[in-house]
């Protein structure tokens, strides 16, 4: 087994990754993981921290039982990884990996290898304990960084798009910069990660459309690595992870359509989406709290917009008309027309 274990690669290809041969908007599996319930990492947690002292009992007794006892720990482990978000869709050899130990006490020349602590068996096997070891914990950093940078940086932004996350972004690095002359825990930010590349044609999907593009596969390391690139490469397309303000949930906002609902079916409801929900619930809180004058201007907008769609006025007159309306509902919420004087010439129109 390679020494790290989250060793993979994928293709970017146009405004899109493929993992496995499917495709996938750049930032989705950024926003999958952002989704992934914490207690997912609490059990790994407890699972891999199992795992050790069996892997290590194994070395020092050298039996099937040893074995599969540890094989059944890393199993456990195996279980919830590759049910993640980008794992759950790779291409890879499960096999070996749920067959590691038996698999190695079977073969005494590797065994004696991994046994050596000055091998580079060993060495590999050391780095896959130490990952799946430090695992959770890097997903816990990715998804606090960047829900941190979501909540303080990107929700409160106007319009959306690649300039917008770019101007949001750049005063999250100048932030980080600035702390880290004060933090020496942050000193000289930077987000940087390696990777090596390689440029391949693929045929694009779906299959059989007979369209070749040029892809860049990227192989990463770390899961961590790929979802950070991931997530700024979904920047630079115009596509942000959003929190849905009314389920909690993340959902990936492409080429800068801009909602703070998501489109999946809102909780308590049987068919109606947080979208659907959100904006009733919206409007509702405006209504709620509308002024005198805001109220008078909507119901002469909704008569003027109805007597535009029955063709009784054009659409300039339309235009006219929402125009005169806009004027004297300022000219009240400034105090120059009393509510009486702004129903009457409301009516008027």
């Amino acid at each position: 087994m390679a020494d790290h274990f989250d060793c993979f690669s994928v293709l970017f290809g146009r405004g899109e990754l493929y993992i496995g041969g499917e495709p996938f908007p750049l930032g989705q599996c950024a926003t999958d993981i952002l989704n992934l319930d914490s207690a997912v990492l609490t059990e790994l947690d407890r699972r891999v921290g199992g795992l050790i002292p069996a892997a290590k009992n194994l070395f020092g007794e050298k039996t099937d039982s040893a074995a599969r006892s540890a094989q059944e720990r890393l199993n456990a482990v195996w279980d919830l990884i590759f049910d993640l978000p980008v794992y759950r869709d790779l291409e890879l050899d499960k096999w070996s990996a749920y067959n590691l130990f038996p698999l190695l006490l079977a073969d005494q020349e590797k065994l004696a290898a991994a046994l050596d602590e000055h091998s580079e068996a060993h060495q590999m096997f050391r780095r896959l304990m130490d990952g799946l070891e430090y695992f959770p914990e890097s997903l816990r950093n990715f998804r606090g960084q960047v829900m941190g940078m979501l909540e303080l940086y990107f929700d409160p932004i106007k319009r959306r798009g690649a300039d917008a996350y770019a101007m949001a972004y750049a005063q999250y690095f100048s932030d980080m910069r600035a702390a880290g002359a004060i933090l020496p825990d942050m000193n000289d930010f930077e987000q940087s990660f390696p990777v090596q590349v390689k440029f391949v044609p693929i045929m694009k999907h779906p299959a059989g459309s007979g369209k070749v593009i040029l892809a860049e596969q990227a192989e990463f390391t770390y899961l961590s690595h790929f979802l950070y690139t991931d997530f700024y490469r979904g920047l630079t397309a115009g596509n942000a992870p959003r929190r849905c303000h009314n389920c909690g949930r993340y959902f990936l906002l492409t080429e800068g359509y801009n909602t703070c609902y998501c489109n999946n079916i809102a909780p308590g409801e049987t068919e109606r989406t947080c979208r659907k929900v959100g904006a009733h619930r919206k409007e509702a809180k405006e209504r709620a709290s509308a002024t005198p004058a805001q109220k008078e201007y909507t119901k002469v907008y909704n008569r003027l917009k109805m007597r535009k769609q029955r063709g009784k006025i054009s659409v300039d007159e339309w235009n006219e008309a929402v125009g005169k309306a806009q004027d004297l509902k300022e000219q009240s919420e400034r105090g120059e027309l009393s509510d009486e004087e702004l129903r009457r010439q409301l009516e008027a129109l």
